[in-house]
């Protein structure tokens, strides 16, 4: 991975050098290895350098033979092997091992259309300098990030907004609404970010830029056409195929690469293939928490016993949290509900200094193949809707829920109160109104203002106006998993406690279940592979699970969660906060900024120091109003 940035001065006039330099300064954490620049007349491209692929010979900005095309390239194109070979029975001549070449010689064959042919992880700018035109691209699931915004006649990108920020001229206004998003969704609608100037590439787009306009248009989207004539055992062998195709391809490296173990089925089934396609040693990395309620250590440790890794693990406790959370801020670069990007945070660190720049990781599984409870929840919500007046089926989402035991403790009318929200079965949104219109509560904190200027935004009529024309079609199933796909999977997931959190540490993450192919083949699965009667992840347990120590194999789901609001105290319960939480958190501070109620997050505070935060929206409620505030602040300053 990598750290790109450019400036395109629309009217002609020479890209100014030292703006572009400035930039990339901005984004060394995700390229401390080498920086390099090109500069033609109205462009200026640069590049900070993670070297993976090619070390010696990979530096970019890049070029073709004749000079007449330039890339700047932060990520990983899988199949460049197979790619190149067919480019050279082509004629094409390369200069270089890296990946990023085959992208040059892939555009001058196919222009626009390249994208199609590429397997990977990606985010590039290509400036064709004949045509005097700026290509930029994200790939199809949005693992990799890119932003961009004008300023005046100029047109910036860059891998984080941070780099943007360099621009004197960029706004660091914050946008309400893309601020409500994610107090509803948890995760801005691109091209909307949390800066009001600053827009996101969305995944799986292009943006073509010329002197005289510039277009943005989808190359790819999420689709489900399920088979429901699919044969079982089939399935089962095409999908370890496929994933073991995608986990071999992911460990062509020129530096060692080891793998992510959370102690789930996912990231085991991929260390599992791991150890299958490579033979020799292999280096495991996970989190243990002090905190029993979400440790899961000891099914990391069965892992490793049957798969024979070289272990490392990071223990984190609540403290750690809270000592890191700032950093972690400054690198999501968005409000965040819950604290689980921060023992990431800690975790890429050990893996950066354990001497590794590459891991394999899990995350995908639960999006493609139905792991999540909220498939779950949907499902048995739709089988009481069938019976709204049965008291006995509600009682079953206390199945879905052993390890949150706020849930267990509750009544079977609060259960069906919270739960029977969202409207029917046919509604768009059914599968996930219940999370989004608990978390849309938070917006309680707002000020008067702000909740006056939010009065007529509608946040589910700005998401149905991005959904494919044929989703009121498909089946319940197939519109939640659409819904995680291309919300929470690109926003949050691999955003927040993905590429932000590793990069912070010059680490890359490769995600086999993402192979496009693994992608596809997984949206042409009926519902009843994916998700049998209340078993998550059926077919993926089928086809892996013998892979893995039947511990894992056959544990509840319990996704990944680490302790919250809890962490800011002092251990004593002594109320003793942070010195940052109280200032950030003091009412003075909050008006003067303006975005929350002080009386409403003064309130909030009270019971986080007397320890009663405990239902999932107080826990979520703090951390939301801490982030947003310390991301207040982080743009109040001048940019590093």
């Amino acid at each position: 991975m990598c750290g790109i940035a450019g400036i395109i001065n629309r009217d002609g006039a020479p890209a100014p050098d030292a703006l572009v330099r400035s930039m990339i300064r901005a984004l060394a954490h995700r390229g401390p290895d080498a920086d390099g620049f090109h500069l033609d007349g109205s462009c200026a491209l640069g590049h900070a350098r993670l070297s993976i692929i090619d070390v010696a010979g990979g530096h970019q900005p890049m070029t073709n033979e004749d000079g007449s095309l330039w890339i700047t390239f932060n990520g990983e194109i899988f199949n460049y092997v197979e790619l190149r070979a067919e480019l050279e029975h082509r004629g094409h001549r390369f200069a270089t091992q890296s990946d990023t070449e085959v992208i040059l010689h892939l555009y001058e064959e196919r222009g626009d259309d390249c994208v199609h042919d590429l397997n990977g992880q990606w985010a590039f700018a290509l400036w064709d300098s004949r045509r005097r035109r700026l290509l930029l691209s994200r790939d199809r699931i949005g693992v990799r990030p890119l932003f961009y915004t004008f300023a005046g006649n100029q047109f910036l990108f860059a891998s984080e907004i941070k780099s943007l920020c360099v621009h004197p001229s960029v706004s660091r206004e914050i946008d309400l609404k893309a601020l409500d998003q994610i107090f509803t969704l948890w995760a801005p609608l691109a091209p909307r970010t949390i800066l009001k100037q600053v827009h996101e590439l969305p995944p799986g787009h292009l943006l073509s830029l010329d002197q005289n306009r510039h277009e943005l248009r989808a190359y790819w989207r999420p689709s489900y056409e399920p088979s429901p004539a699919a044969d079982e055992g089939r399935c089962a062998d095409e999908l370890l195929h496929l994933l073991t195709d995608a986990t071999r391809i992911r460990l062509r490296s020129d530096v060692p690469v080891g793998a992510y173990l959370s102690g789930g089925l996912d990231s085991s089934i991929v260390t599992a293939l791991v150890k299958q396609i490579a033979h020799g040693r292999l280096r495991t990395f996970s989190v243990a928490f002090d905190d029993a309620e979400f440790d899961e250590s000891a099914y990391q440790n069965d892992v490793v016993r049957h798969l024979g890794t070289e272990h490392t693990r990071v223990q984190c406790s609540s403290a750690d949290i809270a000592r890191v959370f700032p950093d972690v801020i400054a690198h999501t670069e968005r409000p965040i509900v819950r604290t689980a990007p921060a023992p990431l945070y800690l975790l890429s660190r050990l893996v950066r200094d354990s001497g590794y720049k590459v891991v394999l990781t899990g995350e995908g599984a639960d999006e493609m193949l139905g792991g999540y409870d909220i498939f779950k929840e949907a499902k048995i919500r739709a089988f009481w809707a069938a019976q709204p007046q049965s008291t006995k089926r509600p009682q079953l989402l206390k199945r879905l829920y052993p390890y949150l035991q706020n849930v267990q403790s509750q009544s079977d009318a609060y259960l069906q109160g919270f739960f029977r929200i969202g409207g029917g079965v046919q509604s768009c949104f059914f599968s996930h109104m219940p999370r989004w219109q608990m978390t849309a509560r938070l917006k309680l904190l707002f000020s008067s203002t702000v909740q006056a200027e939010l009065a007529s935004y509608d946040v589910y009529e700005d998401l149905k106006s991005t959904l494919p024309g044929d989703f009121a079609k498909w089946d319940w199933f197939s519109r939640a998993q659409y819904l995680e796909t291309s919300i929470l999977l690109p926003g949050y997931i691999l955003s927040s406690q993905g590429d932000r959190v590793a990069m912070a540490h010059s680490v890359e993450g490769r995600f086999p279940f993402l192979d496009h192919r693994v992608v596809r083949f997984a949206a042409s699965l009926p519902a009843r592979l994916k998700l049998r009667v209340l078993d998550e992840k059926y077919l993926l347990k089928r086809a892996g699970g013998r892979l893995v120590p039947q511990t894992v194999a056959r544990r509840h789901k319990q996704p990944y969660r680490a302790p919250e609001a809890r962490c800011f105290v002092t251990p004593d319960r002594r109320g003793e906060l942070p010195e940052y939480v109280e200032a950030l958190l003091a009412p003075e501070r909050v008006a003067r900024d303006g975005i929350f109620n002080p009386a409403a997050v003064s309130q909030l505070l009270a019971k986080t120091r007397a320890g009663r935060t405990v239902s999932i929206r107080d826990n979520m409620a703090f951390v939301a109003a801490l982030s947003t505030q310390l991301l207040i602040d982080r743009f109040r300053q001048p940019a590093a």
